[in-house]
Protein backbone atom coordinates (compact mmCIF):
# COMPACT_ATOMS: atom_id res chain seq x y z
CA UNK A 1 0.00 0.00 0.00
CA UNK A 2 1.15 3.55 -0.82
CA UNK A 3 1.05 6.19 1.01
CA UNK A 4 0.61 9.84 -0.34
CA UNK A 5 1.65 13.13 1.31
CA UNK A 6 0.08 16.46 0.04
CA UNK A 7 2.11 18.67 2.22
CA UNK A 8 4.78 18.40 4.51
CA UNK A 9 5.93 20.59 7.09
CA UNK A 10 9.49 21.29 8.55
CA UNK A 11 11.59 23.71 10.23
CA UNK A 12 13.67 26.16 7.99
CA UNK A 13 16.65 25.11 9.88
CA UNK A 14 19.82 27.54 9.85
CA UNK A 15 22.18 25.10 8.35
CA UNK A 16 25.27 27.25 8.64
CA UNK A 17 24.92 28.02 12.03
CA UNK A 18 24.43 24.07 12.68
CA UNK A 19 27.77 23.62 11.05
CA UNK A 20 29.30 26.20 12.95
CA UNK A 21 28.58 24.33 16.14
CA UNK A 22 28.73 20.68 15.05
CA UNK A 23 31.81 20.93 11.99
CA UNK A 24 31.21 18.49 8.95
CA UNK A 25 28.96 16.36 11.41
CA UNK A 26 25.69 18.38 9.89
CA UNK A 27 27.21 18.77 5.77
CA UNK A 28 27.26 14.99 5.75
CA UNK A 29 23.66 14.17 6.81
CA UNK A 30 22.53 16.01 3.41
CA UNK A 31 19.68 17.54 4.87
CA UNK A 32 19.18 20.06 1.68
CA UNK A 33 19.38 17.89 -0.60
CA UNK A 34 16.85 15.18 1.10
CA UNK A 35 14.12 18.33 1.59
CA UNK A 36 15.00 19.24 -2.17
CA UNK A 37 14.62 15.10 -3.24
CA UNK A 38 11.07 15.42 -0.96
CA UNK A 39 9.74 18.67 -2.35
CA UNK A 40 9.43 16.33 -5.75
CA UNK A 41 7.06 14.08 -3.54
CA UNK A 42 5.37 16.61 -1.94
CA UNK A 43 4.42 19.91 -1.13
CA UNK A 44 7.41 21.07 1.51
CA UNK A 45 6.55 23.97 3.65
CA UNK A 46 8.79 25.02 5.77
CA UNK A 47 8.58 27.06 9.12
CA UNK A 48 9.79 29.98 10.42
CA UNK A 49 13.40 29.11 12.37
CA UNK A 50 12.47 31.46 15.02
CA UNK A 51 9.07 30.39 15.21
CA UNK A 52 9.39 28.71 19.27
CA UNK A 53 8.01 25.01 18.48
CA UNK A 54 10.51 23.53 21.21
CA UNK A 55 9.41 25.90 23.36
CA UNK A 56 5.69 25.86 23.63
CA UNK A 57 3.07 23.67 24.89
CA UNK A 58 1.18 21.34 22.40
CA UNK A 59 -1.71 21.19 24.61
CA UNK A 60 -2.21 24.95 26.41
CA UNK A 61 0.21 26.62 24.23
CA UNK A 62 1.63 28.36 26.64
CA UNK A 63 5.43 29.39 25.52
CA UNK A 64 8.23 28.66 28.03
CA UNK A 65 10.96 30.90 27.19
CA UNK A 66 13.51 29.18 30.02
CA UNK A 67 13.49 25.75 27.80
CA UNK A 68 16.57 24.99 26.13
CA UNK A 69 18.50 28.27 27.49
CA UNK A 70 20.79 25.29 28.94
CA UNK A 71 22.84 23.07 26.57
CA UNK A 72 23.08 21.06 29.13
CA UNK A 73 20.04 20.01 29.62
CA UNK A 74 19.34 19.47 25.67
CA UNK A 75 19.81 15.94 26.46
CA UNK A 76 16.50 16.37 28.59
CA UNK A 77 13.78 14.15 26.44
CA UNK A 78 10.74 15.19 27.69
CA UNK A 79 8.86 18.28 27.72
CA UNK A 80 7.32 19.97 30.69
CA UNK A 81 4.20 22.12 31.07
CA UNK A 82 2.73 23.53 34.09
CA UNK A 83 -0.94 22.20 32.49
CA UNK A 84 0.38 18.62 33.46
CA UNK A 85 1.58 17.70 29.60
CA UNK A 86 4.66 15.86 29.53
CA UNK A 87 6.09 13.91 26.18
CA UNK A 88 8.86 13.57 24.14
CA UNK A 89 10.03 16.74 23.55
CA UNK A 90 10.80 16.13 19.66
CA UNK A 91 6.76 14.97 19.06
CA UNK A 92 5.71 18.00 20.95
CA UNK A 93 7.62 20.28 19.13
CA UNK A 94 6.16 18.52 15.37
CA UNK A 95 2.61 18.48 16.76
CA UNK A 96 3.59 22.62 17.11
CA UNK A 97 5.45 22.36 13.51
CA UNK A 98 2.56 20.46 12.29
CA UNK A 99 -0.62 22.89 13.73
CA UNK A 100 1.55 26.28 12.63
CA UNK A 101 1.84 24.51 9.22
CA UNK A 102 -2.02 23.98 9.13
CA UNK A 103 -2.81 26.87 10.17
CA UNK A 104 -1.32 29.00 7.69
CA UNK A 105 -2.49 26.97 4.92
CA UNK A 106 -6.22 27.13 6.66
CA UNK A 107 -6.44 23.22 7.08
CA UNK A 108 -7.96 21.61 10.08
CA UNK A 109 -6.40 22.18 13.53
CA UNK A 110 -4.11 19.60 15.18
CA UNK A 111 -4.62 18.87 18.53
CA UNK A 112 -2.92 15.83 20.79
CA UNK A 113 -4.10 12.54 21.26
CA UNK A 114 -4.12 11.54 24.95
CA UNK A 115 -2.41 8.91 24.58
CA UNK A 116 0.50 10.73 23.41
CA UNK A 117 1.32 11.86 26.89
CA UNK A 118 3.38 10.03 28.60
CA UNK A 119 3.50 10.17 32.82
Amino acid sequence: MAFKYDNIFIEDLNMKAMQMLWGRKVSDLAFSEFVTILSYKANVHKIDRFYPSSKTCSSCEEVNQNINNDFKKLNDRVFSCKCGLEMDRDLNASINIHRVGTSTLRLDTVRPRKEARIA
